[in-house]
């Protein structure tokens, strides 16, 4: 079930973020191709404020899948609700004022960005800088709702909302250089119409019955708005590494090979967002599963979903590795159609970046799963190391031997001792290689219940469902629990686990799967139930007459506490039993 599911968000995940660095990609090949070289410069000028707005509002959603994944790993629909509101709120308060700000400011920010007071280059950064900052809202809320869109399962809508916003934006870009003749402002208002089509595409579900969040504003917290910063903090580290790498790179590259070497750096760093999708879909993934799956205290399902992810960064960085080898001439020559130095170091950059994929995609799996697992020290390390002082070094050590080529090295360089260094780390934590018992995961035994003290279920029919009860109540026993509370124990399972065979297998006609976890708390029981049927709370829509109906408000009953949420697809329920032990 888990790879299952893997899947069907890894897909949504990296076609999100293939499509929105696609439109960045695109918009510096527009403004190039039919605006000119001081079109280009105005750009560049005005992306720092665009990385900043870019940068709160990636902050805020990892923010979000940190805290609202572990609410729903623990089955409180109000707290993953007071993360929905307060995400809301924050957003668009946040938005809004930094929108005015620049409106109001655009001028002096202008010439802070180094496009003097006066001219067609200040007027054109300013332009820019006013056309895009429209769209804050919508981009910082399109952020803030993808992962939320992700929890609900809505994957269709997601891929439909940044389909929408790729096709809009390529549109309006297009439009404004050969028919509205809109210069700048006209790029950056392309781009923020676009944002607002994606966000009126996602918010059908949101405004809708069907939507599993709802907004409060009694639910909107102090507490809850501090967590989200703190869950965030780890991304700016992740992207103040990026500025940090860019800088030193830059100054390694001009004293190596000059300005050229600079522009063929430029033209590889657009070209390796552009592949780093993968890695961007693979981390986002490995955040929002492990908060659920950890906070369920699913040691197995963390081995799972980890084992799925180091297959998939496998497969897909050496996908990527090798169009990025074979297309390198290709993908450099919609920068730089002329040939030249320019562009064959470009073409060699890209070709080693290559290298780094498949590392890459491992180290960001990993490092975003300790972020929910307790080690966000560990992960701001990684960030650091990963993303600024191993490549950096290994750039400049290699440019020592092999000048500007020796630099090119630096992505792939960095990323192999960036994962030497997370195993040797292992190493010396657990005293166990990296790969073995699940090592890698480096879980803290205080925070999370141990293999012997769970039992775990996987049922397809009404055979493995009755070996499940007898397996259960044979591990309750010898875990030393009464008789007696392990056939209600027992009973339980069978009445939640038969309703949801007889009635929601059949429904759809497709294969499904129920997984049943036992844990022993020592002073209580905890049974959680997931599979993938048609959402179905019987917590709070119990039928009202019937066997089915008698069944579930027996198990029901003999539970101290019940929870049950709709997420990722999947119903997600659990009952708290209390324990009878007898030694």
């Amino acid at each position: 079930m888990i790879r299952k599911l893997i899947r069907q968000m890894l897909i949504a995940q990296i076609l999100s973020a293939l499509t929105v660095s696609l439109c960045l990609l695109i918009d510096n090949i527009i403004i190039g191709r039919f605006l000119g070289v001081e079109s280009i410069a105005a750009y560049q000028l005005a992306n720092p404020i665009l990385l900043m707005m870019g940068a709160l509002g990636s902050m805020l959603a990892a923010g979000v899948q940190v805290a609202c994944s572990k609410s729903l790993g623990r089955g409180s629909q109000t707290e993953t609700n007071s993360g929905y509101s307060s995400a809301i709120a924050l957003t668009l308060g946040l938005s809004l004022s930094l929108m005015l700000a620049v409106l109001i400011f655009s001028a002096p920010i202008a010439s802070a960005m180094g496009a003097g007071r006066s001219g067609a280059l200040f007027e054109q950064t300013r332009g820019y800088m006013i056309g895009f900052i429209i769209g804050v809202p919508a981009s910082m809320g399109a952020l803030i709702l993808l992962p939320f869109m992700q929890m609900a399962g809505k994957n269709n809508i997601l891929i439909a909302a940044v389909l929408g916003m790729t096709v809009s934006d390529i549109g309006l870009d297009l439009l404004n250089v050969l028919v509205f003749h809109g210069g700048m402002f006209g790029m950056g208002l392309a781009s923020s119409i676009s944002y607002y089509v994606a966000m009126v595409i996602g918010c059908g579900y949101f405004l809708s019955k069907k939507c599993m969040f709802r907004f409060s504003r009694r639910l909107v917290t102090k507490k809850k708005i501090s967590e989200l910063f703190r869950g965030g903090v780890p991304a700016v580290f992740h992207m103040a590494s990026g500025v940090i790498l860019t800088f030193l790179l830059n100054k390694l590259l001009l004293g190596t090979g000059g300005s050229d070497a600079v522009a063929a750096y430029s033209v590889l760093s657009s070209i390796g967002n552009s592949a780093s999708c993968i890695s961007t879909g693979i981390g986002s993934v490995s955040l929002t599963m492990t908060g659920i799956l950890f906070n369920e205290e699913d040691r197995r399902g963390l081995e799972d979903m980890m084992q799925q992810l180091f297959r998939d960064s496998v497969l897909l960085g050496l996908g990527m590795g090798v169009l990025l080898i074979v297309f390198a001439p290709a993908f450099v020559s919609l920068f730089l159609p002329e040939a030249g130095a320019v562009r064959t170091m470009a073409v060699l950059g890209v070709r080693l970046f290559a290298g780094g994929m498949i590392p890459y995609c491992i180290n960001t799996a990993l490092k975003n799963s300790y972020q929910v697992t307790g080690r966000e020290r560990l992960t701001e390390t990684i960030s650091l190391v990963g993303g600024a002082v191993f490549p950096a070094l290994a750039a400049f050590v290699l440019s020592r031997f092999l000048g500007t080529t020796g630099v090119w090295f630096y992505f792939a360089a960095g990323q192999l001792l960036t994962l030497a260094a997370i195993c040797l780390f292992i190493r010396l934590t657990t005293g166990m290689l990296p790969w073995k018992d699940g090592a890698y995961l480096l879980l803290k035994n205080d925070l999370i219940v141990s293999k012997e003290d769970v039992l775990e279920l996987d049922i397809r029919t009404l055979e493995e469902m009755e070996r499940a009860v007898r397996e259960a109540e044979a591990f309750c026993q010898s875990r030393g629990e009464s008789r007696r509370s392990s056939m209600r124990l027992a009973l339980c399972i069978e009445e939640m686990a038969g309703n949801t065979i007889l009635h929601g297998f059949p429904k759809d006609n497709l294969p499904h799967h129920l997984s049943v976890r036992v844990l022993d708390k020592k002073d209580s029981w905890v049974l959680r139930f997931r599979d993938d049927c048609g959402a179905f709370d019987p917590v709070h829509y119990i039928p009202r007459e019937g066997k089915d109906a008698l069944g579930i408000r027996l198990a029901l009953a003999m539970a101290e506490e019940t929870s049950y949420i709709y997420s990722l697809n999947l119903n997600n329920l659990t009952l708290k039993l209390p324990a009878e032990k007898t030694a």
